[in-house]
């Protein structure tokens, strides 16, 4: 009992050791369990891992779980969610030093994010060199002083979170725009190679029309000597 919570909170833990059960003869059973529920449910597609089935004990591990009821599962000690949101101030018994998202734009008056986060950095500053004057006179009173830098660093972090679904959207613009030019700078290339090799051909057509009326041959140290060449080769 005093082993496994280390293994949890250990920074490289074992693997779990129901590893033991995925092997060969073990997933053969279970796909083949999968199709004959499959067929008898009339689904046509028995890779996907949730259906219903009633697995032996050595076949249980090898079944995806079902989702959380509520959401939330623990992975090494941490705390996830299936629908990802950004924590609340309140939350954490923080402080909010700016209008609450219900509050914002009204009377007419703007949200400025970029305002809001230059006077929280000059207030980190100030009372940075507020708690180095108080470590230096009076440390017992510099408690206080650390939890307001606490909540000061706290709220300018929340709300630059915020700006992170903004962000991703416009990496995502970004990235689509950049495959975009590729495909445009490819298909032009493509395209001016295709108009090369037609001038090319046309060229090499009309020289031969005017040697056979002249009656004459194409000269290979003349203008036209690599297309006399290619149009050698191609005859031959």
């Amino acid at each position: 009992m005093d082993e496994e919570p280390q293994q949890v909170a250990s920074t490289w833990p074992p693997p779990p050791p129901f590893w033991k059960d995925f092997t060969p003869d073990n997933v053969a059973r279970i796909e083949d369990l999968r199709k004959e529920k499959a067929e008898s449910l009339g689904v046509q597609d028995s890779s996907s891992g949730h259906l219903d089935i009633a697995l032996p004990r050595a076949l249980r591990n090898l079944q995806p779980p079902p989702e959380p009821d509520d959401g939330e599962w623990r992975v090494f000690g941490d705390r996830y969610r299936l629908k990802d949101e950004l924590p609340q101030l309140g939350d954490g018994e923080i402080r909010r030093l700016f209008p609450n998202p219900d509050e914002r734009d009204q009377d007419g008056k703007h949200f400025d994010r970029a305002t809001i986060l230059k006077r929280l950095a000059k207030s980190l500053l100030l009372n940075f060199l507020e708690l180095t004057g108080l470590l230096a006179t009076n440390p017992e009173a510099a408690e206080e002083k650390i939890t307001d830098l606490r909540d000061l660093f706290i709220n300018f972090h929340h709300l630059i979170n915020e700006y992170r679904p903004h962000q991703a959207r416009e990496s995502l613009i970004s990235m689509m725009q950049s495959q975009l030019d590729r495909t445009r700078a490819e298909t032009n290339a493509i395209r001016d190679a295709k108009d090369k090799a037609e001038r090319i051909l046309e060229g090499l057509s009309s020289l031969t029309i005017e040697d056979q009326v002249n009656g004459t041959a194409l000269e290979k140290d003349g203008p036209y000597g690599a297309e006399a060449d290619a149009w050698t080769t191609l005859m031959d």
